[in-house]
């Protein structure tokens, strides 16, 4: 039986910085939708708008695939 291959691609859908896990957006990238418009694999789930800046932590995860976004400015 044939082993999965780990997602190694640095540039995957959603992929959480390296350190932390949390993907740091800025007002620039409003509004936040998911998976963001630079992702590879764009159609990875259906496109999902995320409202942080309505959040008071101004943190997003988003439902389909649980990327955690973070709002920084």
């Amino acid at each position: 039986m044939p082993m999965a291959m780990p997602n190694t691609n640095p540039a995957a859908p959603s992929a959480p910085h390296p350190e932390s896990g949390i993907i740091r957006v800025t007002h620039a990238d409003l509004p936040l939708c998911c998976p963001r418009p630079a992702d590879t694999l764009w159609n990875m789930h259906p496109r999902v708008f995320l409202p942080i800046e309505d959040e008071p932590n101004r943190e997003a995860v988003c439902p389909y695939c649980g990327a955690h976004y973070r709002l920084e400015d």
